[in-house]
């Protein structure tokens, strides 16, 4: 994504952008403690793609681990979203680029995604604009 600005230095891949299909797993922390992993409905997988912010917004604070994405005809995952205590470790650019300052203050605000200078770089004003683009860029769909 051509429009990101990442003063938080978080770590980022392109690999979303590079495919049109694909599956997704996620790994989660349940209340027990332990983790378990959830394979994406074939219908979650198709909106996925379309509103990638979604991939991490459907989860409690603190539970999302790690994403997964599986190209179509492919047999391997490739690591999209990684998250180790309260720093993500790993983002996907088009999932980092679609991320909105509600999703981050809701669900990851004791982690390294908030960050008030970051939306102070970009224009973000409200919980409805984008956290790592800038305010005037339209949103991709």
């Amino acid at each position: 994504m051509k429009n990101l600005v990442n003063i938080a230095g978080i770590h980022t891949v392109n690999v979303l952008e590079a495919y049109s299909k694909g599956k997704f797993r996620v790994v989660t922390k349940c209340r027990a403690g332990w983790m378990t992993i959830i394979d994406c409905r074939d219908y979650d997988n198709e909106w996925f793609m379309q509103q990638p912010e979604s991939i991490i917004a459907g989860y409690t604070k603190g539970s999302l681990q790690t994403v997964e994405f599986c190209p179509d005809g492919g047999d391997y995952y490739l690591t999209v979203f990684a998250r180790k205590g309260n720093k993500i470790v790993l983002i996907d650019e088009t999932i980092l680029g679609n991320l909105t300052v509600g999703t981050i203050n809701s669900i990851f605000s004791n982690t390294n995604l908030y960050n008030q200078d970051q939306y102070n770089a970009v224009g973000a004003k409200t919980w409805a604009d984008r956290a790592y683009v800038p305010y005037l860029v339209p949103m991709e769909v």
